[in-house]
């Protein structure tokens, strides 16, 4: 195994209040109830928020007005929004989740959740690795990797890098450009006796921003690869930072992906850069603020603060009609918190 720790240590990162990137899981029509699935499955979960879909879109997706468009969770201190956009893209075990858990019995548990109606990728049981693993896709289609392990994020999103070449060390190391506060701590390669490519990454635990990541080269082909379903939204202060992310993640990758703020990088993993204001701009989407958001929102690909900013300001409107539209703001607007059932703190929960 090797290790390597740059100048700053996970550790001085453990308070960083802020997450920058958080995932965006794409469902057809079932992103509520994956949501309230995974909200039962976690002791410390809860639902956060959620839109609907305007009449611009709707439109644009085909969905109906009104239907819930996305729904934000939160489990073990991790945030996450799903979101009803159609059948477009089915999840793949290319992106999982990795859950660490302190006990057999909690792995076991989890295991069973989360595996009912699902497909089962790795049985359960003991790995050289871990003493209790399993990987499954649940009956949503997302994947999860469950194993005993003492990580302080206890939910980390994993990579995996299909074929045989090595790609995901050169990921790795273009992810922690793109992102300040990244550091490597652990990369472990396949030894020449194992199989897989000798020298390809067979197991990485990275941060990005002071948030976890974990990666790995299949080192083999397999049947699937990565697709926006699950992608990672960068949240951003300024006009600044969506140039500097926008830029560097779209160096390379596929032009015809970028839309409304989505890109796909040049190793295909799909991001999100948009503004920290965007959830607040979009809150209601039937208001006149919202709706002429969305109707800029959907002419752009890189994601332009100021004119976003501006149609949510209504610039050009009669000061009447601006307070009128504020009169609006919330009327369709979700933001009732519920779901925990043992705190009503955020503290992960300390028996998992």
């Amino acid at each position: 195994m090797e290790t390597k720790i740059k100048a700053e240590p996970l550790e001085t990162l453990k308070g960083m209040d802020r997450k920058r990137i958080t995932p965006f899981l794409w469902f057809d029509n079932q992103a509520e109830e994956a949501a309230n699935f995974y909200v039962s499955v976690f002791k410390n979960a809860r639902i956060k928020t959620s839109t609907r879909y305007s009449e611009e879109a709707a439109a644009q997706s085909g969905l109906p007005k009104g239907t819930i468009m996305t729904i934000a969770f939160e489990i073990e201190g991790y945030e996450f929004t799903a979101l009803n956009g159609g059948p477009a893209f089915q999840p793949s075990p290319a992106i999982s989740f990795m859950v660490s858990c302190r006990t057999r019995e909690k792995v076991d548990e989890l295991w069973s959740k989360l595996s009912k109606d699902g497909k089962v990728l790795m049985e359960i049981g003991e790995y050289p690795y871990s003493e209790r693993y399993g990987w499954v896709q649940d009956k949503f289609g997302i994947s999860w990797q469950i194993m005993i392990n003492n990580d302080n994020q206890i939910i980390a999103p994993c990579l995996m890098f299909p074929g045989e070449q090595r790609i995901a060390e050169t990921a790795i190391n273009y992810y922690m450009s793109v992102f300040k506060n990244s550091a490597i701590e652990i990369l472990e390669r396949y030894a020449v006796e194992e199989e897989g490519p000798t020298g390809a990454l067979k197991y990485a635990a990275f941060s990005l921003d002071g948030q976890n990541f974990k990666a790995m080269d299949s080192g083999r082909e397999v049947p699937f690869g990565f697709t926006p379903a699950t992608s990672f939204v960068v949240i951003c202060r300024t006009q600044e930072e969506i140039d500097n992310y926008w830029e560097k993640l779209t160096e390379g990758g596929d032009e015809l992906s970028q839309q409304c703020g989505w890109l796909q990088d040049k190793f295909g993993v799909s991001w999100q850069v948009v503004p920290e204001s965007l959830s607040l701009m979009l809150s209601d989407a039937e208001s006149e603020k919202g709706k002429r958001v969305m109707i800029e929102l959907l002419k752009m690909k890189k994601l332009d603060m100021n004119v976003l900013q501006g149609a949510y300001n209504g610039q050009g409107m009669s000061q009447e009609d601006s307070r009128s539209d504020d009169d609006e703001i919330g009327a369709n607007y979700e933001g009732t918190e519920y779901g925990y059932r043992k705190r009503d703190t955020l503290t992960p929960n300390e028996e998992l």
